[in-house]
């Protein structure tokens, strides 16, 4: 296999709007961006940045809908060597307000979805903001097509591996969002090791199909792995699955990522049987539980080779790998094994290595590690050893041969359709509700979401509070997906002796008789 010329993010854009510029690179609604389009734009869109002030390290901040623009933008962040942090368009306003605050972005990109938004937020941040409208006018707003046509040319100086050049938000336990800073080198080093697993070095006449978020890793990263093969990205900003059924035929897609509760989805659509999977080489899958069952079936209907990805946004969603090959038997229970040259292992809580069959936390060590939590040192030194390895909070065991089992959560996070939902966050949402005492959170079995939110909660002494009252209560205060979808009761909590809520034994009941506690 000759050199990858492919050695940044930011070459996708140059080397092959140079080599192959009239491929395309995305397509989007009827629409198709060639390679050559997306160097020239991209360019523009760093001219723009550079003419409203942003410096190299600054954070370009984007919410809403997906489109060709946001390819557009990222790769015109990354020339100009700031750093793109969009933002996860299902929180709630404060949350969202929070994120753009923290990220000290001065430019911020807004489809017309997320206009009263923006203008709530912005309104919020501290400092004066330049809004960008995306795919619509506003009244305020400047438009993005005309800023980039009209941006002089950029001033571009080479990247360096140390900037950071993504920055993706992820819940934390104390309820406040953490931005996890990736940098070029984090990423070229994604790049180089995509080659190294089976099915996922894709080729240039390949066509990937996105239906992850743009600002989850898992949307970014095969958006990234198809482009830099030099392929044809076609891009879906919601997932429907009778559209997605159709998109496998008309569009002849050979590569898709799922999320465990897309493919039960597909697998429910009615034509699911008629539908054309005949070009599709791989599904790749992973971001939360996943039945035997499930897979199973979809390995029957797609015909193809499975993929499962086990990671975290805070190693570029690098980890550990199941080969189609591999998917048979007990190893189906399996996340697989460490992707090439990355170190991964199970510790105790001192950070001692622990033998074969033997249950702790999983670690991860390598190029891929995050360069840190944004403005979160202590939270970046609690989630990173000294010695690189990084914590991933997932309780497991490594089998003789090398396969990693998830076995449990370290910390209490719950995964509910690939979106991460921390308790805490939810407690103190639901907390405060009249007629409610006490409350802890756990995630429950949830043969859709893979798990569901569920509230514990001990009622106040003469109130009868309705479960719908408290979910309604929640709801008003952070995003919907994150509030509990069921409420239980309970006379107390059971709590240590420290008085911290022991969430392991309110869990167990509900996954009682199941052997895989998490995907």
């Amino acid at each position: 296999m000759s050199a990858d010329p492919i050695k940044l993010l930011t070459d996708i854009a140059t080397v092959h709007g140079r080599e192959r510029g009239d491929k395309v690179a995305v397509h989007f609604e009827g629409r198709d961006l060639t390679y050559a389009e997306l160097d020239r734009r991209s360019d523009r869109v760093a001219g723009l940045l550079q003419q409203a002030g942003v410096k190299p390290g600054d954070r370009v901040a984007w919410l809403g809908r997906p489109s060709e623009a946001w390819y557009e933008i990222f790769f015109g962040v990354a020339k100009a060597r700031a750093c793109f942090a969009p933002i996860n368009s299902r929180l709630a306003v404060p949350e969202i307000a929070f994120i753009l605050k923290d990220s000290a972005a001065n430019v911020f990109f807004v489809t017309p979805e997320f206009f009263d938004a923006a203008v709530t937020v912005a309104e919020h941040a501290g400092r004066p903001i330049q809004v960008i409208a995306v795919g619509g006018d506003h009244p305020t707003f400047a438009g993005y097509a005309a800023l980039r046509d009209a941006a002089p040319p950029p001033k571009l100086e080479p990247p360096k591996a140390e900037d950071d050049v993504l920055q993706l938000y992820t819940s934390g336990t104390t309820g406040l969002p953490k931005g996890v800073r990736l940098s070029n080198a984090n990423y070229s080093a994604f790049l180089a090791l995509r080659h190294l697993i089976e099915g996922f070095s894709y080729d240039a006449d390949d066509t990937v199909l996105i239906l992850m978020p743009m600002f989850h890793v898992a949307g970014t990263n095969i958006s990234f792995s198809g482009m830099a093969a030099g392929g044809r990205i076609v891009l879906q900003a919601e997932f429907s699955p009778p559209a997605v059924l159709k998109a496998f035929g008309d569009e002849r897609v050979n590569h898709v990522f799922l999320a465990p509760v897309m493919i039960n989805a597909l697998l429910q659509t009615p034509g699911v049987e008629q539908a054309d999977f005949s070009s599709l080489k791989t599904v790749s899958y992973g971001a939360s539980p996943i039945s035997e069952a499930v897979l199973a079936k979809a390995t029957e209907v797609f015909g193809c080779g499975f993929i499962q990805f086990y990671g975290m946004t805070e190693t570029t969603g690098a980890g550990t790998t199941l080969a189609p090959g591999e998917h048979r038997g007990e190893l189906l229970r399996s996340c697989g094994r460490p992707w090439a040259t990355l170190e991964t292992r199970i510790a105790d809580e001192d950070g001692n290595t622990l033998g074969a069959g033997e249950i702790g936390e999983i670690e991860i060590r390598g190029p891929i590690v995050m360069a840190g939590y944004w403005n979160r040192p202590e939270a970046t030194a609690e989630t990173i050893r000294p010695d690189g390895w990084l914590r991933t909070g997932d309780a497991g065991f490594m089998d003789e041969n090398g396969f990693f089992f998830v076995h449990d959560r370290v910390k209490d996070m719950i995964v509910s359709g690939g979106e991460n939902v921390y308790p805490a966050e939810v407690e103190n949402a639901i907390l405060g509700c009249p007629g409610v005492a006490d409350a802890a959170v756990i995630g429950v079995p949830d043969d859709k979401w893979g798990e569901a939110v569920k509230a514990i909660v001990v009622k106040a002494a003469g109130q009868d509070p309705d479960p719908a009252a408290i979910i309604a209560w929640a709801r008003e205060r952070i995003a919907g997906y994150k509030a509990p979808k069921s409420v239980d009761f309970i006379d107390a909590l059971p709590r240590n002796p420290s008085g911290k809520v022991l969430r392991r034994e309110l869990r167990k009941p509900y996954w009682e008789g199941r052997d895989r506690k998490v995907g």
